[in-house]
């Protein structure tokens, strides 16, 4: 199980740690929402939760749940600026397609089905 960031995503993380004055790591995870099923979840954590996977990257820490990971597994994550926007953006080998705004994706076949039926899913929400 593998997640990477790019040196602009770590020191947004950093930023946005240091700006908040406290907290170890940016938690991510997917939610089901949208058009097309998914979509990511963002938080700064606090501790490490049970049964969640730390990775760390240009000296910044991600924390994923166990189910997330089970869609986010491999992806590589950048910061963007796209117009006025910024925003983290995901290379993700999972994802077969994205809703045409951009805000929700759906998994290949084989993590579909995965991710769809672990327990907890649903239930997670985006703070």
């Amino acid at each position: 199980m593998t997640m990477t960031l790019t040196e602009r995503a770590a020191a947004q993380i950093r930023r946005q740690l240091d700006k908040r004055g406290s907290g170890i790591a940016l938690r991510i995870g997917v939610k089901n929402v949208g058009c097309t099923g998914l979509a990511h979840t963002f938080e700064l954590a606090d501790e490490v939760r049970p049964g969640e996977h730390s990775f760390m990257s240009h000296g910044a820490r991600l924390l994923v749940d166990a189910q997330s990971l089970l869609v986010l597994d491999g992806s590589h994550i950048d910061f963007v600026t796209e117009g006025l926007a910024q925003r983290f953006k995901f290379d993700n080998p999972n994802v077969d397609s994205e809703c045409g705004c951009g805000e929700s994706f759906n998994v290949k076949k084989a993590r579909a089905g995965a991710a769809t039926e672990a327990p907890g899913l649903q239930a997670k929400a985006a703070t």
